[in-house]
C-alpha cells in the first residue's frame, strides 16, 4: 500500500507538469487548429531563464528564503517565455495562417530547432545543475514521502489551472477566445479582435509552460537546451489523450498520463525484475494512448467546441 501511495504522489507531480504544458497545446489548437510543436522549447526557455535568475539571486541576495527565490525566478521566467512564444506566433505562424496545414507544421518543427540552437549558444550544450532551493528533507505521508518542491509544484499547478478555468469561463477575454475558437469570422463580425485573441492565447500558454519549466528544473535538478522535446511530446500526447482542443481534457489527460507512467514504472518494473522499469516508462503511456485513441479517436473527453479555448 505504501508503494501505491508513493507512486500516486509521483504520478500527480509528473502529471501536473504535463497538464500545464498540455494546456498550451490545446489552447492554440482550439483557436487556430494549429499544433505548436515549438511549445516544448518555450518550456526550456522558461527553465533556463529561471535558473539564470536563481543563480543571480544566490549571488546578490543569498539571505532570501528559498521559496521567495523560486517565486521570483518563476515571475522572471514568465515574461521571457511569453516574449519568445509571441515572437514565434508573429514571425512564423501568422503569415501562414491561411496556408495549407502542412506548412505551419513544418515551420513549427523548424522553429523548435532554431530555438534550441539559440539556447545552446546562450547557455551551452552541457546539462546545467539547478541548485537545491527548498529543503530536501522529505515529508512523510503515511508510508510515502513528498518533498517541499513537489508540494509547491502541485500547489502552483492547481492555482494555475483554476485561474485558467476562471479566465476562460468568466472573463471577457475568455468569451472572446471561445468565440474565436468556435467561428473566427463570426467572432470578427461581432467585434472580436482575432489577432489579439491569438496573441493572448500564445501568451497564456507560454506563462503556464514557464511555470512548468522552472518547477521541472527544481524537481529534477538538471536542465539542458534540448530538455523540452520529451516533455513537449508527452504533453501533446496528454492533450490528445484528454481531447485536443478541450482545456479540461488537457488537465485530465496530463494527470492520467503521469499516473500511468508512475504506476507502470513502479509495478510493472517490479514484476519484470526491472526490465521494464523507469527507463522504459514511456512505453506505458504511449501504449495506453494508442489503445484510447483506437477506441475513442476524439480522446477521453472528446472535443466539445463550447469548452475550447
Amino acid at each position: 500500500m505504501d508503494t501505491f501511495i508513493q507512486q500516486i504522489i509521483n504520478g500527480l507531480v509528473l502529471g501536473s507538469m504535463y497538464a500545464l504544458i498540455a494546456l498550451g497545446y490545446t489552447m492554440v489548437y482550439g483557436v487556430l487548429n494549429l499544433i505548436n510543436f515549438a511549445h516544448g522549447d518555450v518550456l526550456m526557455v522558461g527553465a533556463m531563464v529561471g535558473l539564470t535568475i536563481l543563480k543571480l539571486l544566490n549571488i546578490y541576495a543569498p539571505d532570501l528564503p528559498g521559496i521567495v527565490k523560486l517565486i521570483i525566478s518563476i515571475l522572471g521566467a514568465i515574461p521571457a517565455a511569453i516574449a519568445v512564444n509571441v515572437l514565434i506566433e508573429r514571425v512564423a505562424y501568422r503569415p501562414l495562417r491561411n496556408a495549407p496545414r502542412l506548412a505551419p507544421l513544418i515551420t513549427a518543427i523548424g522553429v523548435s530547432i532554431l530555438v534550441q540552437t539559440f539556447a545552446m549558444m546562450i547557455w551551452g550544450r552541457s546539462p546545467l545543475v539547478v541548485p537545491q532551493i527548498l529543503s530536501s528533507e522529505p515529508i512523510a505521508l503515511g508510508g510515502a514521502v513528498i518533498s517541499q518542491t513537489q508540494i509547491m509544484l502541485l500547489a502552483l499547478a492547481v492555482m494555475a489551472m483554476a485561474g485558467l478555468v476562471m479566465l476562460v469561463e468568466k472573463t471577457k477575454l475568455g468569451r472572446a477566445m471561445r468565440a474565436t475558437a468556435e467561428n473566427p469570422r463570426v467572432a470578427g463580425l461581432m467585434g472580436v479582435d482575432a489577432n489579439f485573441v491569438v496573441v493572448a492565447t500564445f501568451a497564456i500558454g507560454a506563462a503556464l509552460a514557464a511555470v512548468a519549466g522552472v518547477m521541472w528544473g527544481a524537481n529534477y535538478s538538471s536542465i539542458q537546451f534540448a530538455m523540452g522535446f520529451v516533455p513537449g511530446l508527452k504533453a501533446f500526447s496528454a492533450a490528445v489523450l484528454g481531447g485536443i482542443g478541450n482545456i479540461y481534457g488537457a488537465m485530465v489527460g496530463g494527470i492520467i498520463l503521469g499516473l500511468i507512467e508512475s504506476l507502470g514504472a513502479g509495478y510493472i518494473g517490479q514484476l519484470t525484475g526491472g526490465f521494464l522499469g523507469s527507463h522504459y516508462q514511456d512505453i506505458f503511456a504511449f501504449v495506453v494512448l494508442i489503445i484510447v485513441l483506437t477506441i475513442r479517436p476524439s480522446g477521453i473527453m472528446g472535443e466539445r467546441v463550447a469548452d475550447r479555448a
